[in-house]
């Protein structure tokens, strides 16, 4: 009797541990689930701040972009202005020099 009754213990005991392991694993899938759930929400919204920030930061260096250029268009257009003045004083003092060699 002792002995039945002690496979019996071991039996219930085996018995208890398998449907304890097999709520685990349910338990398990379920976290792992609503763990890689939480995972792609978060990587959603750093994806999405991401793109905002990298929107911002295009839009300034576009902003800075185009007063550089508009400073420079500036510039380039008094260097040719400037040196156009320059080029014309030069060949009308050429012009007045050949005309002074002509009349001797």
């Amino acid at each position: 009797m002792k002995k039945t009754i002690s496979i019996l213990t071991v039996l219930l005991i085996t018995l208890s541990v398998n449907a304890q392991e097999k709520q685990t694993v349910k338990e398990t899938v379920k976290k792992d689930a609503k763990a890689v759930g939480n995972a792609a929400e978060k990587g959603a919204d750093a994806t999405k701040k991401g793109v905002q920030k990298g929107a911002k930061w295009t839009g300034k260096t576009v902003k800075k972009g185009a007063v550089a250029t508009e400073k420079g268009v500036k510039k380039g257009a008094n260097w040719v202005g400037d040196k156009s003045k320059k080029g014309a004083k030069a060949v009308g003092k050429a012009y007045q020099d050949v005309k002074a060699d002509i009349k001797k």
